[in-house]
């Protein structure tokens, strides 16, 4: 199985943020990116990194609407109760103000995107709130795809702007492919600031097929604890391609 990674270029671009520290100041903390390949696994890994895209450069269109409205919401959850929200839609590119996929061209790039919100998002209505559960995370590691990303284009990303503002200089957002789906993986070392409670960040995958509907296809990975939630799925199609495949 071909397996493809992208790494964040977060440490990279430090420099260019008003007051964000120097590459000196960078230089002790606990840098987990692969820049250092200093073991066997690290060097294959680093021989097949690619860029991951930056959510916050996409140009995308109008929303496909579909039997939950334009935004599919619910928590991600387990026996034990919730551990995110989890916020989802599927839009068109750039110039499409009506994304309806029965009227779109064949071989129209639909992105998937996905706002994970570690414990919730403090609505009154949801997530945290005071008639709500959810548990107190204080170290989110993984969203992943449970089932193949069908029609993957190979471009997926997140918000790095978003994983800086969480994370902090030490951020390693990690893109692959495992089983036919996808996995971003996020690293922060050990200790100081990690993905934790109240701090969203945005992920996306790009598909040749559009969303058959909410399907039960994700996970998050929280304090050493799965669980699961529905959002937008391509259905299989004979012909379509999946880059992680």
């Amino acid at each position: 199985m071909r397996t493809i990674l992208a790494v964040s270029a977060l440490a990279l671009s430090l420099t260019a943020c008003s007051g964000e520290p120097t590459p000196a100041e960078v230089q002790d903390r606990d840098v987990t990116d692969l820049n250092t390949a200093n073991t066997d696994g690290k060097v294959e890994a680093q021989a097949k990194a690619l860029s991951a895209g930056d959510f916050a450069e996409l140009q995308l269109g109008g929303k496909v609407k579909g039997p939950q409205g334009f935004e599919v919401t619910g928590a991600m959850a387990n026996d034990a109760g919730s551990f995110a929200d989890l916020r989802a839609y599927v839009a068109c590119p750039r110039g499409t103000i009506v994304c309806d996929p029965k009227t779109q061209p064949e071989g129209t790039v639909y992105t998937y995107v996905f706002v994970v919100y570690p414990g919730g998002d403090n609505n009154p209505d949801s997530g945290i709130g005071a008639n709500n559960t959810a548990s107190d995370i204080e170290r989110a590691t993984a969203f992943r795809m449970v089932m193949p990303a069908h029609g993957f284009t190979g471009n997926a990303g997140y918000a790095k702007s978003e994983a800086l503002a969480a994370i902090g200089a030490k951020a390693d957002v990690v893109v692959s492919c495992d089983n036919g789906g996808l996995v971003w993986t996020v690293s922060a070392g050990d200790g100081g600031n990690q993905w934790e409670q109240k701090e969203p960040l945005t992920f996306y995958w790009q598909s040749t097929l559009p969303p058959a509907g909410p399907a039960k296809a994700y996970v998050f990975d929280a304090d050493s604890t799965f669980s699961t939630g529905s959002g937008p799925y391509p259905a299989e199609k004979e012909g379509a391609q999946n880059a992680c495949a």
